[in-house]
């Protein structure tokens, strides 16, 4: 039997930005980094980061009474366990997460007047500027997907490829675990030419540098590199409409050689588009966010895979979340 809502726990509901906006606030300031190992005054804080003196002792008494910061005679200071996720050489650092999800929340507050017009909004730039905000959210995905990626990847079965094509590849998270499982693999990353550069450091680090091609580029607008016989589409096509996303398949149908599989990683709904919880809301995201993006039902994909040439399509995997895999063929 469904729950009877009461207004105290609407209310609830309806308070909980108040402390997202406050955990964003500081994360973009840096406010945690700033104090680990230094515990300060607010003055002096708000001295070092250039902020306030007023505003910053208000947003530090919010974030001790979360228990994100102990507060000590009057010098505010970073838990072991809050620093290792919201400090900047945390062990397991979600500032990049934190700091996207604030440039997510500016779009929801505009929900209402995107349900009128049916247009996305103009996203508003963080505190820290548009190049900075690319980069967190090419760190946040690698922060969602890197614990997940090389369980995911290893549960699909066995997956032989001379080349892997990851197409929006970013930093390489996805690519990693791929030549990791598949030794004689080698794999193409392809992506836009300020995102693709980001990759460099975490290939190298990983060890695979040598076995990955970077190839810069705009899977809207340009061909992809033809010739793998895998192309990985991770969390793209959420952000499509349907007729977007035919046009991409038709791309990497281009792009494999026969025989070859697109391997598709995405939210994959139900046939009431409420299930998984997760994707009825992040279809918000989409419609906050993107003119026709949303999420699919796999007949959907499926039809639209098939209006491409693809055959063959099956869910590997299915998930509560952005773990579902989609698998196609290109036929003989």
């Amino acid at each position: 039997m469904r729950e009877r809502w009461t207004a105290e726990a609407l209310m609830d509901m309806v308070r909980g930005y108040h402390p997202a906006c406050v955990l964003i606030a500081a994360a973009e300031l840096d406010v945690f980094t700033c104090l680990h190992g230094r515990p300060m005054s607010a003055a002096a804080l708000a001295n070092r980061i250039r902020t306030d003196h007023r505003a910053t002792a208000i947003l530090l008494d919010a974030l001790a009474a979360m228990r994100l910061l102990v507060k000590r005679e009057g010098a505010y200071e970073v838990p072991a366990d809050v620093a290792e996720l919201l400090t900047e050489t945390g062990a397991h650092c979600t500032l990049g997460m934190v700091r996207h999800l604030g440039n997510c929340l500016r779009r929801w507050g505009q929900l209402a007047r995107v349900t009128q017009t049916g247009r996305p909004v103009e996203g508003e730039v963080s505190v820290r500027g548009a190049e900075a905000d690319l980069a967190s959210f090419i760190r946040a995905m690698h922060e969602v997907s890197d614990p997940i990626a090389a369980n995911l990847v290893a549960s699909l079965g066995p997956l032989v490829f001379r080349n892997l094509l990851d197409i929006g590849g970013a930093s390489g998270t996805w690519t990693i675990p791929f030549l990791r499982l598949h030794p004689a693999g080698t794999a193409t990353i392809f992506d836009l030419p300020e995102v693709i550069s980001m990759a460099e450091t975490l290939l190298t680090t990983a060890g695979v540098r040598d076995r990955v091609r970077l190839v810069p580029g705009n899977f809207y607008t340009d061909a992809l590199p033809a010739g793998s016989d895998i192309a990985w589409v991770s969390a793209i096509v959420h952000q499509n409409s349907r007729e977007q996303n035919r046009a991409l398949f038709a791309k990497v149908f281009a792009a494999l050689v026969p025989r070859g599989r697109i391997l598709i990683r995405d939210i994959v709904m139900d046939a009431t588009r409420t299930n998984p919880p997760a994707g009825a809301f992040f279809a918000v995201n989409m419609l906050v966010s993107t003119p026709g993006g949303g999420t699919f039902t796999f007949e959907e994909l499926r039809d639209d895979l098939a209006a491409t040439g693809f055959v063959d399509a099956t869910c590997l995997r299915r998930g509560e979340g952005m773990d579902s895999v989609i698998s196609a063929t290109r036929p003989q």
